[in-house]
């Protein structure tokens, strides 16, 4: 049985002194402490304030890291905190992925900018091998939160396909049908496989699975026991891969007829509270990008970000983050604030004031980008 490890927060401080900031940071490591006793799988983030943000927060003004009780391994650490393989050897560059020593610090995720999608139902960001579920409200009415997953998608012989689509039908314990062409592949490689793969601790399936109305039987679905490693990675036939438990949980949340996005943004960009962040990923095997095309890239979604007008950035940061591509938002622009948050601190109208109506779903193109409307 695991031995719940340590947890401490240190938190960016522009002064060795110390700082207000160090009694949030005791707070911050009160929630990691609950987090980890509890039975919740989803990491769930309230949605930003101000509608038009998109980068989500789970620890603010914290970095949040953990220390190793007993010598193992990043998935280990991974697995514990719900992350996928690639993010967390992508934010612990320095750490063996084979073998964290007791005592030593691993980086966790902490902020996340929402991919560019509708924000009802669930987005696949297979760049980033991560999910979003925005849980039903009711009509006219924004999400308050949204849970994240982390999940494996296709190889590069294997692509998951974009698009929209939706859950079609969901099973549960399924049997495995392998198509023919993976039954090939396998006796190919000296692993036979059976006509029919029954449920059960081998089936990978797992134990759930959301079919998708696509056709190829392209399926979110759990895992075995001899493939939990690969969450994170690109690793599949096709399909989206989950942690057991996390499957199980969206399975009981999410309603057939639910829309799924599935697009593929390595590069994403979004504000909080009047700062611009970009976050930057590596491109799928096959698909890797240079310097000057992600440059590229991350002007254009830089510009739209900013009502098309190209705002003055932080050059070095924003050449930081597309050269490490480690999928942490950084900040490279502040703006004034608008006029309507000066004009905030004034008496409230007292005439009723409707809820904004939610935002037209967007058709994605074939880079997995949305285009306007």
């Amino acid at each position: 049985m695991l031995v719940v490890e340590k947890i401490s927060i240190f938190l960016y401080c522009v002064s060795e002194k110390i700082t207000a900031m160090n009694i949030r940071a005791l707070l911050v490591f009160t929630v990691l402490l609950s987090a980890i006793g509890g039975h919740a799988y989803a990491t769930t983030y309230a949605m930003p304030e101000n509608s038009n943000d998109s980068v989500i927060i789970q620890y603010p003004d914290g970095m949040p890291l953990t220390q190793a009780d007993q010598d193992e391994t990043l998935l280990d650490v991974a697995r514990r905190f719900l992350l996928g393989q690639t993010e967390i050897v992508r934010l612990n560059p320095d750490v063996d992925r084979w073998l964290v020593k007791k005592g030593e610090i691993v980086r966790l995720s902490n902020m996340r900018i929402l991919p560019d999608s509708p924000h009802n139902g669930i987005t696949l960001n297979i760049s980033e091998y991560r999910m979003y579920y925005y849980p039903p409200t009711k009509k006219g009415q924004l999400p308050r939160q949204v849970m994240s997953y982390a999940h494996g998608v296709g190889r590069q012989d294997w692509k998951t396909p974009l698009g929209k689509t939706k859950v079609a039908r969901k099973i549960m314990n399924p049997e495995w049908h392998p198509p023919e062409s993976i039954r090939r592949e396998h006796a190919a490689n000296g692993d036979p496989l059976p006509l029919i793969v029954p449920a059960g601790p081998h089936n990978p399936l797992g134990t759930r699975a959301l079919y998708l109305d696509l056709p190829g039987e392209y399926r979110i679905h759990g895992t075995d026991i001899d493939k939990i490693n690969g969450i994170g990675m690109q690793i599949t036939h096709g399909c989206v891969r989950m942690y057991p438990k996390d499957v199980e949980e969206l399975y009981d949340l999410v309603a057939v007829g639910t829309p799924v996005y599935i697009v593929k943004q390595p590069i994403k960009v979004g504000w909080l509270n009047n700062v611009l962040y970009i976050e930057v990923h590596p491109g799928l095997e096959g698909e890797e990008t240079t310097m000057d095309q992600r440059f590229a890239m991350a002007l254009r979604l830089i510009q739209k970000a900013n009502n098309q007008e190209m705002p003055e950035y932080d050059q070095k940061a924003l050449n930081l983050a597309l050269k490490n591509q480690s999928g942490e938002p950084t900040p490279i622009y502040e703006r004034l604030p608008p006029l309507e948050e000066v004009s905030a601190s004034m008496p409230a109208q007292t005439s009723p004031v409707s809820a904004p109506a939610p935002k037209p779903a967007r058709k994605p193109s074939p880079d997995g980008y949305y285009h306007g409307n």
